[in-house]
């Protein structure tokens, strides 16, 4: 039987909805025989893998590189899940949108703060002048409300997508009833 490859991609966010990921439990077992994690923060693949059935995504757009990944995401995935509400609307990331980014940044690497009198910018990924959710960067398929969703919806999500079953829908978020 061939896996379903199965992706996830953490950005600004706090990590929860891959902790209510991780909190499926027993249906993890079950869905170990049915997918493989090609990508996620616990796969260490440097890059992002081709072919990729459904990826999950977590956190919302903040930096440059957050930028050419989801669109490299994008290109690859059959299937893009926003993952929780910081993907799906931005949510607490998205609160530095009211400080422009030099300010923000020199509040948090003033220079007194540095050991080069500079602030960061070869190891630190240039900000974006706002944080966005996902879908304002790429379409997405499907999205998962929730801070984080619970385990239990996620997994109704995947088992649908994995039996060939088109969740029910209103607009574009998934309804499981």
């Amino acid at each position: 039987m061939t896996k379903v490859r199965v992706a996830t991609v953490w950005f600004s966010g706090c990590a929860g909805c891959h902790m209510s990921f991780l909190d499926l439990d027993e249906l993890m077992i079950d869905l170990a025989d049915r997918i493989e994690i090609v990508k996620s923060p616990v796969v260490d693949t440097k890059e992002f893998p081709a072919n990729v059935d459904v990826t999950l995504i977590e956190g919302a757009i903040g930096n440059e590189e957050h930028v050419e990944l989801v669109r490299e995401i994008r290109k690859r995935s059959k299937i893009v899940i926003a993952l929780g509400d910081c993907a799906v609307t931005g949510n607490v990331p998205a609160m530095r949108n009211g400080i422009p980014v030099n300010e923000l940044l020199e509040e948090v690497y003033g220079k007194e703060r540095t050991t080069t009198g500079t602030i960061p910018n070869e190891v630190v990924p240039r900000l974006e002048d706002r944080v966005c959710p996902v879908h304002e960067v790429i379409p997405v398929d499907y999205f998962l409300h929730g801070c984080p969703p619970p385990a239990a919806v996620i997994g109704k999500a995947l088992l649908a997508l994995l039996d060939g079953k088109v969740p029910e829908l209103t607009g574009r978020e998934l309804k499981f009833g």
